[in-house]
């Protein structure tokens, strides 16, 4: 049997700095960078910094 391929992009978990538990999730490529981005957080209500976890 052949081997299975890995898919070209992975999901990743976007969580809040802010410590709220709020995230987003999202695709990226397995080979790029990891992620971080600024991003609205409705807890808060401010635009806080989001880095990425594993799924």
């Amino acid at each position: 049997m052949a081997s299975k391929s890995k898919a070209r992009t992975v999901i990743v978990r976007m969580v809040s700095s802010a410590k709220t538990g709020y995230f987003y999730t999202t695709q990226r490529l397995r080979i790029g960078p990891k992620l971080s981005a600024v991003k609205y957080d409705p807890r808060v209500k401010a635009r806080v910094l989001f880095m990425e976890t594993k799924k």
